[in-house]
């Protein structure tokens, strides 16, 4: 795969519905989300990041580096499974603090598995084997079980740090390598990150580089509830007489939205579960066609209609320093989102097409973003 972006990015995305349901709301009946103090309609982060996480399955076939992990269907626990199975062959080796060398050379009630290093020409260092894990794991609860006694005999006490740092080797280690695993496997795990904290087998928290936040709509939105109808009985039984003979559901849409959702990307993030370039493009093609590839009857009428990313790319000669602007950035996000204005044609007449609100002007936001260093790219 390739290598971590470098570059922090911020995004503007705006989609519209036309005649459908953004983003039911399961507590008030499925009707759109709307924010009930100015009338704007809204739509979870969550509900972009599946469809986006629908996109890449689709196009991806589930396949590695670009399997889903928060898919439809699937186990999680079998997944955290896999990654422990994946890496049980593995070794695990940490630098032993120099004011713990002396402690770790005499201890002598290792767990089966570690063993401490001290190789001429080599720092000294704890080696963890994953072979036959679960066995050690065994060990090492009854060894923690037998230290908890007041007189311990056999077992040499070691001091806290001491404990700190095997533990953070047998327990906080090995999850670390099974993070890692998930992020190189799953394309959710190294873009939205994961909880896996939970059940047997543990692969640890993971922040993800790539973040939403709720998109809203531009204007006031109303939403209307249809009612339909139906000519078949559900069955036999049915009178003919039956006063809810030929009622059907219910459907709630919104004539008309504008959605605008603002979008954030860490490099300092991507760096530690290896968000690549390739998988920044597979991003931003999943935003630009991921409605297409998700089509349903309260839905259809929903379009990527504008895609703005600002790129930092720093603002200093010296190389180094550039680099370091571009991946903390040059220009705080508010302020970059605040070029992009979107605004009606005519404010006395909602809006029922993209057309009804003005040309946002590329060419200028580009001119301003520039002169903070920071790169405009108008994707869509």
């Amino acid at each position: 795969m390739c290598k971590a972006i470098k570059n922090r990015y911020e995004f503007v995305y705006l989609f519209d519905v036309n005649k459908g349901n953004p983003n039911g709301d399961p507590d008030a009946g499925n009707a759109p989300r709307q924010d009930y103090e100015t009338g704007k309609g809204l739509v979870t982060d969550v509900c972009l990041k599946r469809k986006i996480r629908n996109y890449v399955d689709i196009t991806k076939n589930n396949q590695a580096p670009y399997e889903i992990h928060v898919r439809e269907g699937a186990f999680l626990s079998e997944h955290h499974k896999r990654a422990h199975l994946a890496i049980e062959k593995e070794t695990i080796q940490m630098i032993v603090p120099e004011d713990l060398v002396a402690e770790f050379k005499a201890f002598e009630a290792y767990p089966d598995g570690i063993v401490f290093s001290n190789k001429d020409g080599e720092r000294p260092c704890l080696v963890l084997s994953l072979v036959g894990l679960e066995e050690t794991e065994k060990k090492a609860k009854a060894l923690k079980e037998k230290s908890k006694q007041a007189d311990v005999n056999d077992t040499k006490l070691i001091s806290p740090a001491a404990k700190a740092k095997l533990r953070e080797l047998f327990i906080d280690s090995k999850e670390k390598k099974a993070a890692q695993w998930m992020c190189k496997n799953f394309f959710d795990v190294r873009t939205f990150g994961a909880v896996m904290s939970t059940g047997d087998k543990r692969c640890g928290q993971i922040r993800g580089p790539v973040q939403f936040g709720f998109a809203e709509s531009i204007d006031r939105i109303v939403g209307k509830e249809i009612s339909m109808s139906r000519t078949a009985e559900v069955n036999m039984r049915d009178s003919t007489d039956d006063p809810q003979k030929g009622l059907g559901a219910r459907k709630s849409i919104v004539p008309y939205g504008l959605y605008r959702v603002h979008g954030y990307i860490s490099a300092h993030l991507a760096s530690q579960t290896n968000f690549s370039v390739d998988d920044l493009e597979m991003l931003w093609s999943a935003l630009l066609n991921m409605f297409d590839q998700d089509p349903a009857a309260a839905r259809t009428g929903m379009h990527a209609q504008k895609l703005i990313v600002f790129k930092h790319v720093g603002t200093s000669n010296d190389e180094k320093q550039s680099e370091e602007q571009s991946k903390l950035g040059c220009a705080p996000a508010h302020k970059l989102f605040e070029m992009v204005n979107v605004e009606l044609i005519n404010k006395d007449k909602p809006p029922r097409s993209f057309a009804d609100y003005k040309k946002i002007d590329f060419a200028d936001i580009k001119s301003k973003a520039a002169a903070l260093g920071v790169e405009a790219i108008e994707k869509l």
